[in-house]
């Protein structure tokens, strides 16, 4: 059975590799690739965020009394995900808990990915089932990397993400990998205008977004959009921005449920500050959309 996997609709193809169960490539109609390719400078193209997103103080998961090791975004996006369907339209993989994983993450647990393509629109769903008879702590979070530029010859600054509804203007600063003190972002009514320096001290972190949809669009000199691409959510709640400075090609655009500790924070696992909880028995799905 080959690792990689192509849905296909009329608006769009989708390629998905069983490693990490990731998201590999997207291209529109005439072949146009949206998706960074994994670069020197980010070794990634859309990683599945679980059971962390962002970093946890120390890399040190507590739980009754027993500490784990659990780097930064946890351990889903290096494992092999198993297929259990393909079909042109779909594909859908499923990670289950192993000795590795219990070594890191005392928890059982069912993660399925599942990749469809609509016309133009293609859905992702993280799927998390709490096999265990306790509850099910975790963080889930999206992490596709668009092209930046998304027109070749578009200036970077003439990028911006547009949000769905008016948002507080903030965003959490970040130190250490850490979460810190709110900061202000330079908004325009809805509009974010896109720079390398927004991202010099890491990602935008918007907890609690009342939006559920961006557009990241590149606009032309006289303010109109050259091209666009919409990206939305649901089951997530808070979102992350993220690019690195020094031209690398990409921003990424993450909905998130969950994220980093704050930096004065050390507790138990199961009491961090805007972590999910799956009930035993229970799933959760979380869904994010890129229409073309």
């Amino acid at each position: 059975m080959t690792d990689r996997h192509t849905v296909l609709a009329p608006g769009l193809s989708a390629t998905v590799t069983a490693a990490g169960g990731e998201l590999i490539g997207l291209r529109d109609p005439e072949g146009r690739e949206l998706l960074w390719q994994a670069g020197p400078e980010w070794p990634r193209h859309a990683p599945l965020l679980f059971p962390v997103v962002g970093r946890l103080k120390d890399d040190t998961l507590r739980h009754r009394g027993k500490a784990y090791s659990l780097g930064q975004h946890g351990f889903a996006r290096d494992c092999r995900f198993r297929w259990t369907e393909r079909s042109e339209g779909r594909a859908s993989l499923r990670l289950t808990e192993s000795p590795q994983t219990l070594a890191r993450y005392p928890f059982p647990f069912v993660l399925e990915m599942i990749y469809e393509a609509d016309g133009g629109t293609l859905s992702v769903t993280t799927r998390v089932t709490n096999t265990g008879s306790e509850a099910l702590p975790c963080g889930v979070g999206a992490h596709p990397g668009f092209r930046w530029p998304l027109v070749d010859g578009v200036p970077k600054e003439a990028h911006v993400v547009v949000f769905e509804s008016r948002e507080t203007g903030q965003a959490l600063s970040v130190r250490d990998s850490l979460l810190a003190d709110p900061k202000p972002l330079p908004f325009d009514g809805t509009t974010l205008p896109l720079a390398e320096s927004l991202f010099e001290r890491d990602a935008l972190v918007m907890p609690a977004v009342g939006s559920r949809s961006v557009r990241y669009a590149a606009r032309g000199p006289d303010g109109q959009e050259i091209r666009a691409i919409t990206v939305g959510w649901e089951g997530y709640k808070d979102l992350g921005i993220w690019a690195k400075p020094g031209g690398a090609a990409f921003v990424c655009i993450e909905p998130w449920f969950s994220m980093a500790s704050p930096v004065d924070w050390d507790g138990e696992f199961a009491e961090k500050p805007g972590i999910l909880i799956v009930p035993p028995g229970a799933s959760r799905d979380f869904v994010w959309r890129v229409t073309l």
